[in-house]
């Protein structure tokens, strides 16, 4: 099985919906049952490609359904959610960082692992403390942090791999923090935005319609595994993002919502 990593950075907010729920955000984002991270689900990153192969002049018909498949064949690619792996979270004493945990890194390190990468990604770090630059005590939103170490050594060279801007990927070494999966899952659950949306009346100007949405803040740094018994079949993907390496995904397109800068994870022979 042939497989490659895309990494994806956030240029917009992102909405990947989970549909209407009873709590005070009327669309909230699509999280993991069990760890409350939020989540691009597999279906929804596999539709968006599809999306971009039928507008890319370069893949043809037959490619595309080989790849993608047809109503009664599922097509040659397979493909991961798109999994988080660092949320840019706002400092009270300095610029934002972002902010990822042990959990995340394991996971991440389980998908390399299947990618057939030898990276390595160990962090311990105890609660209410984090790993990082030296910005003695730390304030995330609210809550107040203390140094206990320094970065995995090669964690930052990894993450700048699946970061198609360079300017961005060098902020990671000033600005990448790993906190305790206890202290991180908070602010995946109650640090994503929350945004007013209103439909008014035409004549009168008074709202119809007032409801909540929740997106992903520009910045967060997702991946994707895909995977195929062909190398055809990813060329076919590679190629989609030659020209114009990005990606919309999720909802809100019309008000510039969802679109990622694409980079594929070459960080073994980089």
């Amino acid at each position: 099985m042939k497989s490659m990593l895309l990494g994806l950075l956030a240029e917009t907010s992102i909405h990947p919906g989970s549909g209407r729920d009873g709590g005070f955000v009327d669309l909230p984002v699509a999280r993991e049952a069990a760890t409350d991270y939020p989540v691009v689900v597999g279906s929804s990153f596999k539709g968006a490609l599809l999306d971009l192969a039928r507008d890319h002049p370069g893949v043809s018909e037959d490619a595309r359904n080989l790849v993608f498949g047809v109503q009664d064949n599922a097509g040659q690619l397979l493909v991961s959610d798109l999994r988080l792996v660092a949320l840019p979270v706002r400092s009270l004493v300095s610029h934002y960082k972002w902010v990822t945990c042990p959990h995340l890194l394991e996971r991440l390190q389980r998908d390399l692992r299947r990618a057939d990468s030898a990276q390595t990604l160990v962090a311990a770090v105890d609660k209410g403390t984090y790993l990082g630059p030296n910005d003695g005590e730390l304030f995330l939103e609210e809550r107040q942090f203390s140094r206990c170490g320094d970065l995995p050594a090669s964690l930052c060279q990894c993450l700048k791999a699946f970061i198609l801007h360079q300017a961005t990927a060098q902020r990671l070494d000033r600005q990448l923090v790993v906190l305790h999966d206890d202290d991180f899952v908070w602010f995946a659950r109650y640090g994503l935005s929350i945004q007013a949306r209103n439909v008014l009346d035409a004549e009168k100007k008074t709202s119809k319609n007032l409801w909540y949405e929740e997106t992903i803040p520009p910045d967060s740094l997702f991946y994707g595994l895909l995977a195929a018994r062909t190398d055809e079949v990813l060329i076919t993907v590679r190629s989609l993002f030659q020209n114009r390496p990005y990606l919309q995904v999720g909802g809100n397109a019309s008000v510039g919502q969802g679109w990622f800068a694409v980079q594929e994870w070459k960080g073994d022979t980089q």
